[in-house]
């Protein structure tokens, strides 16, 4: 049932308005008189009461969420049953959802996303430390204060842990859910640090990490689509605030934060080291492993340790495809470090992104392929062994190093220091090329003509005034310079300008009226300057600026005057008389134009109460300005009312046979004097038989004249002679 506005609920709380519906619940605003306190009451739906197992999932809410009391988490005063209500009283937070605020902002910057985050991973590891698992950790259940403090909300499906974890089925907003809960497995803590990421990742990109078209597309793709690193969207994002967002984006729930405190230690950490050369777990792993705890080693190090094995443990005839392969990788690994040097700071974040997310799709498929019993062994010597893999490597290939150095040719769009000759002449080695001009170019012939150079194109748009749509505005590198073959080139593609041109318009061919007009349909502001011309008709648009306008911007209008006139000031008028307002014109050359009078209280009767011009207004000799004359205060007029009711027999007329005869009378009212007479006609000619009682009854006839005296006058039409006549008295009225 829908509750009013003003129903009282256990005679404490009462309803003030509904600010949200669920797909369980509706959320009103109400006051709990009692504590004089305002409060949010979630009311279960009315087709959910029935339903015993809503109604326990409705509870267990409550049971879950009232034992919670952190600040970023929002309380739960009281749960009650009354009759088919169920409702839930909470703290209710006056702010916005953080699902609105990234809609509204587009996209958070980054200290503001760590810091909201770090609040909400708080109140989630308050949470988890009580064995509650919210479940649905999503931007929608995040309510920002407006204070700034942001806590958690609608523990809608959170779970004490217990067997029934292991059996539920998968829960949460499809956007956020994780591999786990669509999958439908178990689902425990590391579900809401996934949910916690992916909620990271809409804030700092403004969208989800995966789409589709409809729940079940969405949720394959959680189970098994790559996440795009964020920093594809949003470049600004620093290397430890990605890292720590695909880390809680991991799909196997083993490769995630343990908890949300480490969540919130690295997220802190991030503020710190923005460039992410170490977090503080990693920090704290490493020191775990130098005080001789074991140590989780991560699946990467796992599959180096699977992939080398110690050469003198080889057969001899394995030993020489192992130093093949071997010299192989070393040199694969020594163009990627190269590579990582060579190419721009973001653009190596990328790639490295890119390589990792490839890696951890090939680590998927070994691990899933590896003895767990052989894992659990290698995991406490990792570290020792990965030491000793190292030590073995740089012995085998220090005997290569001459062929090392041949490894120096490095892909990117780095520019390289090459060669000359005592001339000065430019001597390109075989990995080089000389970055071509594109500039002025169209996108395509850009693309052909790198690709000729062994140049790939990588290309951004933006508004160009001074460059045509399609063509190359900017590249980077510059032309001249010497970059690596298989190097990516920035080239910026111009949209063209995002402004309107004005002089396809033809503005100089209108008038203003048109003019302005016209340029307003058009989303601009106008501002006119009339000048004196001699040769261009008056009103017409002599020139413009500026050529080009953005929306919303400024035009400015140059409209001919006509050619110079003598002009002299308007004088001012008002309070002066009529005579002296005319001899005032006739002073300045000017004339008299449209006269009135009005009635004022303030103006002497006789004198100009206004006028038509400003004084001061420049005028051409001989122009007229209009004025008002007073004519004093208005006279109030006294209204005077008679009223009459006799009955007049037409039988005393007519005598005898005045039932056969007719007669055709009207009634009138008369004022004035005997040589001045003035008449009212109050009933119009009508024909009556003459036995008839003629009634005369007016109950407010009003004085013509504003006197007191008057007749009313019945009259035979045909004579013209009065027939009856009845003396008046008129009396006053308010």
């Amino acid at each position: 049932m829908i509750l009013r506005p003003g129903t009282f609920l256990q005679d404490r709380y009462e309803i003030l308005e509904q600010i949200g519906s669920g797909g369980m619940s509706v959320v009103y605003k109400a006051k709990c008189h009692k504590l004089n306190r305002l409060v949010a009451i979630k009311v279960l739906k009315e087709e959910f009461c029935n339903d015993s197992s809503f109604v326990s999932k409705f509870k267990m809410e409550a049971q879950s969420a009232a034992g919670l009391s952190h600040p970023n988490i929002v309380s739960v005063y009281d749960v009650i049953d009354e009759g088919k209500l169920h409702y839930i009283v909470m703290e209710l937070i006056e702010g916005i959802t953080l699902k609105s605020y990234i809609q509204k902002k587009g996209r958070l910057e980054v200290k503001e996303s760590i810091g909201i985050a770090i609040q909400v991973a708080q109140g989630i590891a308050a949470a988890h430390e009580q064995h509650i698992i919210h479940r649905d950790i999503k931007p929608q259940n995040m309510i920002i204060s407006k204070d700034g403090k942001v806590k958690v909300a609608d523990f809608g499906i959170a779970r004490a842990v217990s067997a029934q974890t292991m059996t539920s089925s998968a829960m949460g907003s499809v956007h956020y859910i994780s591999p786990e809960q669509a999958r439908g497995g178990f689902s425990d803590e590391r579900s809401d640090i996934y949910s916690l990421g992916v909620t990271m990742y809409e804030m700092v990109t403004g969208q989800v990490p995966f789409e589709g078209d409809n729940t079940v597309a969405i949720a394959i793709a959680h189970l098994e689509n790559a996440v795009v690193p964020p920093s594809v969207y949003n470049p600004e994002i620093p290397v430890s605030l990605e890292r720590i967002i695909l880390t809680c984006m991991e799909k196997k729930p083993e490769r995630r934060y343990r908890s949300a405190q480490d969540v919130i230690m690295d997220l802190r950490d991030a503020l710190i080291h923005p460039s992410g050369e170490r977090t503080a777990n990693q920090i704290d792993a490493e020191e775990r492993a130098l005080n001789g705890e074991t140590v989780q080693i991560s699946s990467e190090q796992l599959s180096q340790i699977k992939h080398f094995r110690r050469p003198e443990r080889m057969e001899p005839e394995h030993r020489e495809n192992y130093d093949r392969e071997a010299k192989a990788a070393w040199e694969s690994y020594q163009d990627e470090k190269e590579q990582e040097k060579a190419l721009p700071e973001r653009e190596r974040k990328s790639e490295t992104t890119s390589r990792t997310v490839q890696k951890r799709r090939s680590r998927d498929e070994e691990e899933d392929r590896a003895n767990p019993h052989i894992e659990r062994i290698l995991a406490g010597a990792g570290i020792v062994a990965a030491i000793v893999v190292v030590a073995v490597l740089i012995v085998v290939f220090s005997k290569l190093g001459a062929f090392f150095k041949a490894g120096s040719g490095i892909l990117g769009n780095t520019q390289t220091e090459s060669a000359q000759t005592e001339s000065g002449e430019l001597i390109l080695k075989d990995t080089e090329v000389s970055m071509p001009s594109v500039l002025g170019m169209t996108e395509d012939m850009a693309e052909s003509t790198l690709k000729e150079s062994s140049l790939t194109m990588k290309r951004t748009y933006e508004y160009f005034d001074d460059v045509e749509k399609g063509h190359v505005a900017k590249q980077d590198p510059e032309a001249g310079s010497v970059v690596l073959k298989g190097g990516q080139v920035n080239v910026v593609i111009s949209n063209g300008t995002d402004k309107l041109y004005l002089g396809k318009l033809g503005i100089t061919e209108l008038d203003e009226t048109t003019a302005v007009s016209f340029l307003e349909s058009k989303g601009l502001h106008v501002q006119v300057t009339q000048e004196e011309n001699e040769t261009i008709k008056a009103g017409t648009v002599m020139r413009y600026e500026p050529e080009l306008v953005a929306d919303g911007g400024t035009v400015y209008l140059y409209v001919s005057s006509g050619p110079h006139v003598d002009k002299v000031p308007a004088p001012y008028l008002v309070g002066k008389t009529e005579e002296e307002a005319i001899a005032l014109l006739a002073e300045n050359d000017l004339m008299p134009g449209n006269t009135s009078t009005e009635s004022s209280d303030t103006v002497e009767k006789g004198s100009v109460i206004s006028q038509s011009v400003t004084s001061g207004t420049q005028l051409e000799k001989g122009s007229k300005i209009d004025y008002v004359v007073s004519s004093g205060p208005e006279v109030k007029h006294q209204r005077y009312v008679a009223s009459i009711n006799q009955v007049y027999d037409l039988s005393n007329l007519i005598g005898p046979g005045a039932g056969t005869s007719s007669v055709t009378i009207m009634i009138r009212l008369r004022q004035g004097t005997a040589d001045d007479p003035h008449y009212k006609v109050l009933t119009q000619s009508t024909t009556i038989k003459g036995d008839v009682l003629l009634p005369v009854n007016f109950t407010s006839i009003e004085s013509m004249d504003g006197t007191d005296q008057g007749s009313l006058e019945i009259v035979d039409v045909n004579s013209g002679a009065v027939i009856k006549t009845y003396p008046l008295t008129f009396f006053p009225m308010d």
